[in-house]
């Protein structure tokens, strides 16, 4: 099941994702994906730059981009999903016909919800009242399907939700409607997609792993076969980490964190890859499967190979990810969670 949220700003989209999560929903935001792009521009992060990135997204790749995206990258996560802050009619309409998409609305007094904005202090919602009323007007009624209309979200949403009083009451409100939909749904088993399936299988080569910290598996497919696989470990002949121990070096991210490694091991992505160069399997062409954001020695590897398609369950502070897509490289990040090793 993958539902959307929409609604207006400061009514309890985030408290509706958060009982969500508590329901082994996996999350994802429209307005953090618009805020990457704001960074990525070097602007600054405020509710004007988002409706303004929002629109230009919608503008040159389609009124549908931004859902698009987040609906194939909470496919190949599978499980059920939330996809957070739908704002414009041409999402709502994209969503609508994929499989199993529920469409959730919430909202609250006005008053209500501007004091809940001061209370949460984000960098974006810094306004007054005025301006607050202001900007939600132009958010309400826009007749351009690629720009914000929240009002005609609302209008079209399968199940609306009213805000005003506590969070274990809207918990409550959350908690029957899920209820139903899982009741007329009767939650039959659903055949696994190939994103799932492959990446199911690098988990299980996982396993194989000789290190214990970050412990990984990678598959390398193409046209829904199994090309190669490989796991982290010491190069062949040499003893295991698990065996006799770490050899570790500090390395700072991009994110300016200092972090302990270990240096005696290959990676997954490149045990994959040299078996593939071993064995003769070409992989050009190939989509690769791996627990987290592949490091640069492993991105360049992935580059050279001529591998178009990575798919991660995790981001990793490494700034591969810009690199392997400067390089033509597609990379689908399952979940916004920086894995730590």
């Amino acid at each position: 099941m993958i539902i959307g949220i929409t609604g207006t700003l400061g009514a309890g989209k985030g408290t509706i994702v958060k009982f969500l999560l508590k329901k082994n929903f996996k999350h994802y935001s429209m307005s953090g994906f618009v805020t990457k792009e704001i960074c990525r521009r070097g602007l600054e992060v405020n509710r004007n730059n988002m409706v303004l990135i929002a629109n230009d997204l919608r503008l040159k790749f389609g009124s549908g981009h931004i859902a698009e995206e987040l609906y194939s990258q909470a496919k190949v996560a599978g499980g059920d999903c939330v996809i957070e802050s739908i704002r414009c009619p041409g999402e709502v309409e994209i969503l609508k016909g994929k499989e199993d998409f529920v469409l959730f609305a919430v909202d609250a007094d006005i008053e209500t919800r501007y004091l809940r904005i001061i209370e949460r202090a984000s960098v974006k919602d810094k306004i007054s009242f005025d301006e607050f009323v202001r900007q939600e007007e132009k958010e309400m009624m826009s007749s351009d399907p690629a720009k914000q209309n929240l009002k005609k979200c609302i209008a079209t949403a399968n199940y609306n939700f009213k805000n005003d009083w506590t969070v274990e009451e809207l918990y409550k409100k959350v908690g029957v409607v899920l209820d139903k939909i899982q009741s007329d749904s009767g939650r039959k088993h659903a055949r696994p997609s190939w994103d799932e399936y492959f990446m199911e299988i690098s988990r299980a080569v996982a396993k194989r792993a000789t290190c214990d910290r970050g412990r990984s598996g990678c598959v390398i497919a193409k046209n829904k076969q199994i090309l190669v696989t490989g796991y982290v470990g010491s190069p062949k002949g040499l003893p295991h980490c698990d065996e006799v121990g770490h050899q570790m070096e500090a390395t700072i991210h991009s994110d300016g964190v200092t972090r302990d490694h270990c240096i005696r091991t290959t990676h997954a992505e490149q045990n994959a890859i040299c078996q593939a160069a071993k064995l003769g399997i070409p992989i050009e062409g190939a989509t690769l499967y791996c627990k987290m954001e592949p490091c640069p020695v492993c991105a360049k590897m992935i580059i050279n190979s001529g591998i178009i398609r990575v798919v991660c369950e995790k981001r990793y502070q490494s700034g591969a990810q810009s690199l392997m897509e400067q390089a033509g490289v597609k990379v689908d990040v399952l979940n916004e969670e920086v894995e730590k090793y």
